[in-house]
């Protein structure tokens, strides 16, 4: 064999590193993955939390869509959770208050990850839909927002909390619902966390088709008011939760793109991306930034931890705070005390006795701070 014919030979065995991967060799552990009629379709499995996601389930729906977007034989990417109670809540807050909390730099590693995996969506070549099967909220709702276009059942509802549990939603919140909803209403849902039912998102342009999923007996029921959908999510008084014409609303717009030109989908999404990428791109880094320092403040640990605990979080204990001039940019007060016993500085104002010998300390104003 001639050296040209070896590194023939030893060429031909490389795999090719844009190859697309089997669904079933993904070895993904937060996510359910399938490929079939030119569909990719990437399930957050996390029901257990609502389909909350955690830090790996970031990396791996960057790998899934990544893997969407290089397979030829696949012309739409449909995103959707697991269950008929959420499409996904955003962050797992658990998650957050025992880690990033504690470690407030690792959040901005945490939020690399979070960004590759919306611009994933942003930048994958090919139309995404959002099959909203039920509560859509956080970091879900930014999900949603990432995708092209979006199938909500009509029992589920929108809205974002980060105001509320001590964070901000700048992972595109902030960035896309003033130019998809405009200005007053998106102020409204960051300010104020309203739920926006179905049938208001639709009508608020904030999704593109809804699907009924209440029936009751044979019958599905048009507007749901809240009680039935809560009779149908407790399956009683003869209501219950079904999600066939949400699959097949999404399936009859994914055969309406699979029959549109490939490449003329690809630049006409990279078009109207334009205000999306410009405020994203704007935005996202200080936002990762800042979210990284906030994370060691008093309100994400506080809100974070009421969401966890299951009890209403102490807004107004931390206003008080504000009032008196004690700020929440650290958890126990100014670091402006000293130990006379010890000599230890920089000691909490909050803190009464030393936390290296447990001597009292005096106030900040006895030592002149």
């Amino acid at each position: 064999m001639t050296k040209t014919q070896r590194k023939q030979s030893v060429s031909a065995k490389e795999p090719d590193v844009l190859a697309p991967m089997a669904p079933q060799a993904a070895g993904f552990r937060d996510l359910l993955y399938d490929k079939r009629e030119g569909v990719a379709r990437i399930t957050l499995n996390r029901p257990e939390v609502y389909n909350a996601y955690a830090t790996r389930t970031l990396r791996e729906l960057s790998r899934a869509v990544e893997d969407a977007s290089v397979d030829d034989a696949v012309g739409v990417i449909v995103l959707t959770g697991a269950g008929t109670t959420a499409f996904c809540t955003g962050g797992d807050v658990r998650e957050y208050a025992e880690r990033y909390t504690q470690r407030p730099r690792d959040y901005w590693k945490y939020m690399g990850l979070f960004e590759g995996a919306v611009e994933s969506l942003l930048r994958c070549g090919k139309p995404t839909i959002a099959r909203l099967n039920g509560i859509t909220v956080g970091g879900g709702n930014e999900l949603h927002l990432a995708c092209d276009l979006s199938v909500v059942a009509s029992h589920a509802y929108l809205g974002q909390v980060g105001v509320g549990v001590g964070s901000v939603a700048c992972g595109g919140a902030t960035q896309w619902l003033p130019i998809t909803v405009g200005d007053r209403r998106a102020r409204a849902m960051l300010f104020l966390n309203e739920r926006i039912p179905a049938a208001q998102a639709l009508d608020w342009g904030l999704v593109s088709e809804v699907a009924p999923s209440v029936r009751r007996g044979t019958e599905f029921v048009n507007e749901p008011t809240t009680q039935e959908v809560h009779y149908a999510q407790q399956g009683s008084n003869g209501y219950g939760i079904d999600l066939s014409a949400l699959d097949a609303a999404v399936g009859k717009l994914s055969q309406r793109l699979l029959g549109m030109f490939p490449e003329c989908l690809r630049y006409t999404k990279q078009q109207v991306n334009f205000w999306k990428e410009l405020s994203w791109h704007s935005t996202v880094g200080h936002g990762r930034e800042w979210l990284s320092l906030h994370f060691a403040n008093r309100e994400p640990h506080e809100g974070m931890s009421a969401f966890v605990e299951k009890r209403p979080p102490d807004v107004p204990g931390l206003r008080r705070r504000l009032a008196e001039g004690k700020g929440g940019e650290f958890l126990y007060g100014r670091p402006v005390r000293q130990c006379r016993r010890c000599g230890a500085r920089g000691l909490p104002e909050d803190f009464e006795f030393c936390g290296r010998c447990g001597a009292p300390i005096l106030s900040s104003k006895t030592l002149g701070a």
